[in-house]
């Protein structure tokens, strides 16, 4: 909305005020006519005030000469906001608002948009955002979200998802993965161990997360590298449990946290549990009765066990024609390698394919054919121990959802970048993991609001829509009132600004 001068044939200046924000010109009010400059400016004046009082605006008048100019001169700054629009209201939807903490808003918003180190992040926050925030005070704040807020934090996200699932939280997901630091020393936490990246010459954290149905973060923690994944659930278990007074939960998790230990102690302390079977590692007497099963695709079938135990097995052509690639690859690249003559003998091992590999006296390698033969009779299989009173489509569905902390795990190691980490002391990497948990639940919860308005956005592409709506702030020269304008100018701007209202 702004004043308008029009100048008419018989020389009279009428003074309208005009409104452009359907599209189209329309006339609101004319505040006043005259053919002397004194009185067409005091009739200026009049409208910007109308506008000010009346509608709570104010405008740029833009029938001044050498406007382009003038409209330079008075910018005040140019942001991104469409991400603080979107974001922002899902991170209040969510109940992060409460916290009332600021530098924890806009440390969560880029770690989604931007996620780059601190340093970086003050500049990113500066240029796009017109907000100042120092890197000291950004590490100030990180030792107080450890010490007061991170178990907050958590509590939120659980409410929330509570109320997402209809106020029913009794299945839960549970996994573990590691990350790596660029250094060459160990401390108390950082430490060398198994890496799921394949980085065992660095010293890594392990980081395990719980989720609920529909990938939705619950709780994590953080361990020594050293730690065997296995010994890291129960920890959290626990906690859980406890915090939120459960008294049923079911533990939904894969093979490799399967250990004759956590099952005895899952059982002792009243978990139900599906984990993933090693079946091949079961005792000849049960894989004889596995190998016997005729299943067709689809199909599946129970086996009972000792100490209140069921193992499902269920079989899966798409999965037989990936075994038998996977097998086949294998044994190819083992063959390249005999050939060229770079397997040795600490090439014999059980790990992955090498189980195929015989040494033939004291330099000959070759390969078991009949071992080679003999897995494809697993071809397809898939097992599932559990002590649940669950049917088996259930049981199957429920351990089908585990790839939701996967991608959970994904998201957050590649689109959120959780890794590099900067920091070395353990209070800030719980903090910065903390942010990235928190980032985590917002892009759920965007994901889960882009289902439910049946559009077909992916929260990766509403994020890169938003990130090119900007606002300008503009110092009105004649009434000094700085206005801020948002800048909706295509179509998908429009329609993700229709779909979250903002």
């Amino acid at each position: 909305m702004f004043v308008r001068k029009k100048k008419n044939k018989s020389g009279v200046v009428s003074v309208q005020i005009i409104d452009k924000s359907s599209g189209k010109y329309k006339m609101i009010k004319t505040i006043g006519s005259s053919s002397l400059k004194e009185e067409v400016d005091n009739l200026v004046n009049e409208g910007n005030l109308y506008i000010q009082e009346a509608l709570g605006q104010g405008t740029i008048n833009f029938d001044v000469e050498d406007f382009g100019k003038q409209f330079i001169e008075n910018i005040n700054s140019i942001d991104v906001m469409g991400v603080r629009l979107l974001l922002e209201k899902i991170y209040d939807e969510i109940g992060y608002d409460q916290m009332g903490a600021e530098i924890f808003k806009n440390l969560v918003i880029v770690r989604i948009t931007h996620p780059v180190s601190k340093l970086k992040t003050t500049k990113y926050l500066k240029r796009y955002f017109s907000i100042n925030l120092n890197e000291d005070k950004i590490y100030r704040y990180l030792d107080r979200l450890y010490k007061d807020q991170k178990e907050l934090i958590q509590q939120i996200s659980y409410d929330h998802t509570l109320k997402v699932l209809n106020g029913v939280i009794n299945v839960v997901f549970y996994d573990v993965t590691t990350l790596y630091f660029q250094i060459d020393d160990e401390d108390e936490i950082r430490k060398r161990g198994f890496s799921k990246e394949g980085k065992h010459q660095n010293p890594q954290i392990v980081l395990g997360l719980l989720v609920s149905t529909g990938g939705y973060p619950l709780a994590f923690e953080i361990f020594e590298g050293n730690k065997f994944e296995g010994h890291t659930m129960l920890p959290v278990l626990d906690s859980f449990k406890e915090k939120y007074s459960l008294k049923q939960l079911v533990i939904v998790a894969d093979s490799g946290l399967l250990s004759s230990q956590n099952i005895a102690e899952l059982q002792a302390k009243g978990y139900e549990f599906i984990l993933g079977a090693r079946i091949k590692n079961e005792k000849q007497k049960v894989k004889n009765r596995i190998l016997k099963l005729e299943l067709d695709n689809g199909q599946s079938q129970i086996i009972e066990k000792e100490e209140n135990l069921k193992l499902i097995i269920s079989y899966s052509e798409k999965r037989a024609k990936k075994d038998k690639h996977n097998r086949e690859r294998g044994l190819q690249r083992l063959e390249k390698q005999i050939k060229s003559g770079k397997l040795t003998k600490s090439s014999i091992n059980n790990r992955g394919y090498n189980k195929y590999l015989v040494m033939d006296g004291d330099i000959n390698v070759s390969i078991d054919k009949q071992q080679f033969e003999d897995d494809s009779k697993w071809d397809g299989l898939k097992g599932y121990l559990t002590n649940t009173s669950l049917s088996k489509g259930e049981i199957i569905e429920n351990y089908g959802h585990l790839w939701k902390i996967e991608k959970a795990f994904r998201i957050s190691k590649h689109d959120l970048k959780i890794r590099p980490i900067y920091h070395r002391i353990q209070r800030r990497i719980e903090a910065h993991i903390t942010i990235n948990f928190a980032a985590y639940k917002i892009y759920k919860e965007l994901e889960r609001q882009l289902k439910e308005k049946k559009s077909k956005l992916s929260p990766e592409q509403a994020i890169e829509i938003a990130k090119t709506i900007y606002a300008i702030k503009i110092k009105n020269p004649t009434t000094n009132i700085v206005n801020t304008e948002l800048l909706i100018l295509n179509e998908e701007q429009k329609q993700l600004k229709k779909l979250f209202e903002f």
